[in-house]
């Protein structure tokens, strides 16, 4: 005998008679979606877990929230959190469970407590905060010194973001007149590409950091809901770690973002960024202001000091004076008389002295006239011995040819006419015959 088999539609029925006997209640579920999409005014989603070792799905289920209930849960999640119903936040959300022949199991979302996805929303910022502090970078775009001058300003936001518009023209129509240089680095400041943007906008900077003081981070104009760029690990490490003081005046002003957190100084709207550098360039007029009043009364005084100084030595001058000029004075007949005793002294001494050369003068003269009479005697006996006449006399006599004296038998030849002469004439011969002695 068969058994009569079960059609699978009355099965589903079979199964749909269960789940309205044994779940006749609503049931609050934490689960993460992990898709979103609306249609026809009704939200479908997926909700998941993972585990938690592995991130492998562990569970599954589809949900819906049909129109009548989105129209309220929708704006009221997303004022209660700042931004919309996105897939992988975490809900917490009031089910009944649904069983359709045709479409199967289901969850029937009829309620959402947005307060517990902000606590998670807000436990994701504390992990890559807590991340940061774990690296030790948390701090570290905070501690550096914001310069003394902050003129050069690179801004990163969209072009046609209103609130960089307000942010230029709150800094260049400042009443003091401060004068800023700004360029914009192009950015998305909402949906999924802010961070790659953001970053590329950060690196674009880097490769110029010496150009510029501050870098501004600013938006204006979107929805508050788009937030969620900013809280991303990577942008929080790119802000925390950046050489240049970064501000950050994303324009909203119940939460901060995670790159708020790390970011040197943060403010609520861009023209509060723009107000920051204005007063703070204020206050460094201010204080070159100071100073300059400063060194200004200093040198007054100064110079007030001096001058009464001044005239305090212009007044004792002729007194000084007058006693400079007495003491000099003496001081002047004083060295007078002394040159007069000096030079009389001196005079003196001299007239002795040539009184005393003018007596010995003839004595010396004739001493030295008697020397010089022996001295020319010697010399004339000494002329007298070597004249060639008495050289003559004694003998000796001078042997010429062609009217040369011939000191040497090598200046003669056979024939030549001799001339010799002696004291009392000479002889003239011709040369026969030649002989040299050794010497």
């Amino acid at each position: 005998m068969m058994t009569k088999a079960l059609t699978l539609l009355e099965l589903n029925y079979m199964v749909n008679e269960v789940f309205e006997q044994s779940f006749t209640r609503s049931y609050w579920l934490s689960a993460e979606v992990s898709e979103v999409r609306e249609n026809r005014g009704h939200c479908y989603m997926e909700f998941v877990q993972k585990d938690e070792f592995s991130n492998s799905l562990v569970a599954k289920a589809r949900g819906m929230v049909w129109k009548d209930k989105w129209q309220m849960l929708r704006p009221y999640f997303e004022r209660t959190t700042g931004q919309p119903l996105t897939a992988g936040m975490t809900l917490l959300v009031q089910v009944k469970l649904t069983f359709h022949p045709l479409y199967g199991y289901a969850l029937n979302v009829v309620d959402i407590d947005p307060t517990y996805t902000l606590g998670d929303i807000a436990r994701r910022r504390q992990e890559i905060i807590q991340k940061l502090r774990d690296e030790g970078i948390d701090q570290m775009n905070k501690e550096l010194e914001m310069p003394r001058l902050l003129q050069r300003v690179a801004v990163i936001s969209s072009a046609t973001a209103a609130g960089y518009g307000d942010f230029c023209n709150q800094l260049n129509a400042n009443d003091k007149g401060l004068v800023f240089y700004t360029r914009l680095f192009p950015a998305l400041m909402q949906g999924d590409g802010v961070e790659s943007s953001v970053i590329a906008a950060l690196d674009a900077i880097m490769d110029d950091a010496l150009d510029w003081d501050v870098v501004v981070i600013i938006r204006g104009g979107g929805s508050v809901s788009d937030l969620s760029g900013f809280d991303t690990l990577k942008l929080a490490e790119h802000v925390a770690q950046f050489p240049l003081p970064i501000i950050t005046g994303i324009g909203h002003e119940r939460d901060d973002t995670v790159i708020d957190m790390v970011a040197h100084t943060r403010v609520k709207t861009p023209t509060a960024a723009a107000e920051l550098l204005i007063h703070h360039q204020e206050a460094e007029l201010a204080l070159l202001e100071s100073c300059s009043d400063r060194i200004r009364g200093a040198l007054e005084h100064r110079l007030s000091e001096e001058l009464a100084r001044l005239n305090l030595i212009v007044a004792r001058m002729p007194a000084i004076y007058n006693l400079f000029y007495q003491r000099e004075n003496q001081r002047l007949m004083q060295l007078t008389h002394q040159i007069h005793r000096d030079i009389d002294g001196v005079l003196q001494t001299s007239k002795n002295k040539l009184d005393l050369v003018a007596m010995q003068l003839p004595l010396h003269i004739k001493a030295m006239m008697q020397g010089e009479q022996h001295k020319l005697k010697l010399i004339s006996m000494r002329l007298k011995a070597v004249d060639p006449k008495n050289i003559l006399r004694q003998g000796y006599s001078i042997v010429q040819v062609g009217g040369k004296v011939v000191r040497s038998v090598s200046q003669l030849r056979k024939g030549d006419e001799m001339v010799t002469i002696v004291a009392d004439g000479k002889v003239i011969s011709n040369v026969t015959e030649m002989e040299k002695t050794n010497q």
